[in-house]
């Protein structure tokens, strides 16, 4: 029997197209990354040690497949929203929703004394209605912004599906001056509406807002922080945020540590969660397109022999794969050997989850640091900024880390511009978003 040439790359094609197959749908799963920043440790002696628990999103193919959005814009029109600036927001919104079609649910609440519903959650098909009542929408009052975020989350509730994108963004340049206006109090209002898979992104305009209260309500809800001086810049941050929202790929995603054989978790740096005994437990309300997420948990392991291994912990997450629509996990464990060779230590060290590590280690002391500065204390807080250059000066050089390196110059330079109180508005609300961004790894 003969085969003819056409049959041959007829059956060349098919096989090429079962080969692939296994890597498309692999393609479409979360990926776990555990890593030790030390896999290699000292033998005879108890230490600390860092692990480093990634999640990286797979690849959204094209905008036909992208996951739904049901987004609350959430817009402050208090009376310091006058003029230039009501009017950039009106139109940086309206910009943003450009980018959205009619699988998407969009709602418009403004706040000043009193909440407003300007556009019922509603499909965007009819865009014209839409966009002339945002562009009525005038400024005056004070500012109800514990109000205006719940009225944007009761637009949100009216279609939300675990299968879309719910969120809550929310605009403001004032201080919460009606009803609940503590960072507590926002930040438990995130919370709960994280369990209801609902994030919140909070804009700061301006310099009069409250950065720590707009970091606890995004942070404890999972979603982004941006602090905007200026309203000419709103354009741009509502198209990020845009894109971020049409970019998600999976939701609701758990992650639960369990620490084994005497290891004992003491702290997880960056990402708020619970630390119970041998347990800690964290959480993301969303992972996006082709992007790491991760946390870092230091761990104390006891004493080890030489030439031994140790699990030191297990790792299982789950989540909601939103391309596929189904609930997912992933599983794995951290091991460790120990030596008595330096060297040995010394040449295993993973060079990416050891840099992870000191990055968050000197984002916390960034923090102790600006709390030191809000204390009066400008002494002490630039010496803990200058603890902090020096483990990132070190670091950088033993791992040849540029951007260790480029961390230890800004914490040089936040030192140095500490001491002037009429600087210090601005400069705590540009630690605040950068601390925020670098903890949770926000990209824009």
């Amino acid at each position: 029997m003969t085969i003819s040439l056409a049959s041959l790359r007829w059956f060349h094609s098919v096989l090429l197209l079962l080969l692939c197959l296994p890597l498309t749908v692999q393609a479409r799963e979360v990926q776990l990354d555990l890593s030790l920043a030390t896999p290699v440790m000292n033998a005879g002696v108890a230490q600390n040690a860092f692990i480093k628990i990634a999640l990286d999103g797979f690849e959204r193919r094209g905008l036909a497949e992208r996951t739904p959005a049901n987004v609350a814009i959430v817009l402050d029109k208090s009376g310091s929203m006058g003029g230039d600036k009501i009017r950039q927001a009106r139109e940086a919104a309206i910009m943003a929703l450009e980018r959205l079609d009619e699988r998407d649910i969009v709602s418009v609440v403004t706040y000043d004394s009193r909440v407003e519903v300007v556009v019922p959650a509603t499909r965007l098909q009819d865009r014209d209605p839409i966009y002339r009542a945002i562009r009525r929408i005038q400024a005056g009052g004070n500012t109800a912004l514990f109000a205006g975020v719940s009225k944007g989350a009761r637009e949100v509730r009216k279609f939300l599906d675990r299968n879309r994108v719910n969120r809550v963004i929310l605009l403001s340049d004032g201080l919460a001056n009606v009803g609940p206006q503590t960072p507590q109090e926002l930040g438990r209002l995130g919370q709960s509406l994280a369990r209801e898979g609902i994030s919140v992104t909070t804009i700061g305009l301006g310099l009069g807002y409250n950065e720590d209260l707009m970091t606890q309500l995004a942070g404890f809800s999972d979603g982004n922080h941006a602090f905007v001086e200026n309203a000419g810049d709103l354009a741009r941050i509502f198209q990020y945020e845009f894109g971020d929202v049409m970019s998600v790929v999976a939701q609701d995603l758990t992650i639960e540590i369990r620490c084994l054989n005497g290891v004992r978790p003491l702290r997880l740096l960056g990402r708020e969660g619970e630390v119970i005994g041998d347990r800690v437990r964290a959480r993301l309300n969303q992972l996006h397109s082709e992007q790491e997420k991760y946390l870092v948990l230091e761990v104390e392991v006891p004493a080890q022999p030489p030439g031994s291994e140790l699990e030191l912990a297990s790792v299982q997450v789950d989540y909601a794969n939103l391309a596929t629509r189904e609930t997912a996990q992933l599983n794995g464990r951290v091991r460790a050997v120990f030596s008595l060779s330096e060297e040995e230590v010394r040449q295993a060290v993973d060079k990416p989850a050891l840099e992870a590590a000191v990055e968050q280690v000197a984002n916390e002391y960034s923090r102790e640091a600006t709390e030191r500065r809000d204390q009066g204390d400008v002494e002490g807080a630039k010496s803990i900024l200058q603890k902090s250059a020096e483990l990132l000066g070190a670091q950088a050089e033993a791992l040849d880390s540029p951007k260790l390196e480029a961390q230890e110059q800004e914490a040089l330079q936040d030192a140095d511009e500490l001491s002037s109180d009429d600087d210090w508005n601005r400069k705590r609300k540009e630690l605040r978003e950068r601390q925020y961004k670098r903890a949770t790894q926000q990209t824009y």
